[in-house]
């Protein structure tokens, strides 16, 4: 019998120049990690070190303060922080939701069945052409969700302030005459608000949501859908019980990096929120976030003031990145039980 050479041979110990190239590949790995943990430091390094005369001579109060005068040197970030984090959940919550619901319709081929039943009618469903209708359609439906991304923030908010707000004002102020009583429609709607910010963040965030979602319902295992099936379950069934468990760690991921870029997101709510310096709950009422101030006053911004909006920008990355080491550990905790699944 004759013994295959090494070239022939299927399975081989690596030469001396795949274990460089292997080590190479490994230290380079290691080098750009360690680049982008000191990219932010620097950053972070940077920002605190403009903001450090206003640290000095504003101390916590700075934070803690709802005044924002820069004729009387009186600043505070608190209606900013509010309205950060009340305006990025209010788009979560609306994002989730629909990005979810988008990941499942096109993930689990709804469109492309109902398809299949409206050409069956017609007797098309064989038809060369029309038989890869369904699948076209899943196709461009996904690029097109994806594209949202691509469109410019300034885009967004010219649109929030043409279309959104002309289109929710005359609902929202019917709501706020019947329902007035209730905190959240406390206000009635004039112009830029939160709500309207809230919406269109929403929608800026919902590509990223959808897109994860989406691959990650996509790499479940058939088998498992195979296996609810066979125990009698349901196609909702398997969806709710069986596909979104297993593919929750990569959802919440996708939420955690839209709410990463909800709250940093500026020129939209910019131009959408109000920039009022104030704290309510109402949806109606206008706002201002620590992003939007920060765009609005540093073109105009003396050395003085300088320090107090990188002081603001400090306190901004700071809530990022406790928001996203959060929902890291969040992450962690919710899929440790499904890692026998993977």
């Amino acid at each position: 019998m004759e013994i295959p050479s090494d070239e022939t041979q299927i399975s081989r110990p690596p030469t001396s120049w795949e274990k460089f190239a292997d080590r190479v590949f490994r230290g380079l790995t290691y080098v750009f990690a360690w680049l982008a943990v000191l990219l932010v430091l620097y950053i972070a390094g940077q920002i605190a070190y403009y903001a450090w005369p206003a640290i000095q001579e504003r101390g916590p109060g700075f934070v803690t303060g709802q005044t924002w005068d820069n004729n009387r040197d009186v600043y505070g970030i608190l209606p900013e922080i509010w309205g950060t984090l009340y305006s990025s959940l209010l788009a979560l919550i609306v994002g989730t939701s629909f990005g979810v619901v988008a990941a499942v319709f096109l993930s689990e081929g709804f469109l492309g069945g109902f398809l299949y039943r409206v050409l069956k009618i017609f007797g098309c469903q064989n038809h060369p052409v029309l038989g890869k209708l369904p699948s076209f359609l899943d196709s461009l439906l996904k690029n097109l969700i994806e594209l949202l991304a691509a469109i410019p923030s300034v885009v967004y908010g010219l649109w929030g302030i043409f279309v959104v707000i002309p289109l929710i004002r005359e609902p929202c102020n019917w709501i706020h005459e019947q329902f007035g009583w209730i905190p959240f429609f406390g206000t009635s709607l004039s112009g830029p608000g939160m709500l309207p910010a809230a919406v269109v963040l929403a929608i800026m965030i919902l590509p990223t949501i959808t897109a994860i979602s989406r691959d990650a319902l996509v790499a479940v295992p058939s088998k498992l859908r195979e296996a609810a099936y066979g125990m009698g379950a349901t196609r909702w069934e398997a969806i709710v019980s069986v596909i979104i468990p297993t593919a929750s760690g990569a959802i919440f991921g996708s939420v955690v990096l839209a709410l990463g870029r909800a709250l940093g997101e500026t020129m939209a709510l910019a131009m959408l929120v109000g920039n009022a310096n104030r704290i309510s709950v109402s949806l109606f009422s206008p706002a201002n976030t620590l992003a939007a101030l920060l765009a609005n006053n540093f073109p105009e911004a003396g050395p003085k003031e300088v320090a107090v909006l990188m002081y603001a920008a400090l306190v901004l990355l700071a809530i990022t990145l406790v928001v996203n080491f959060i929902g890291a550990w969040l992450l962690q905790r919710a899929t440790a039980g499904l890692e026998g699944l993977r």
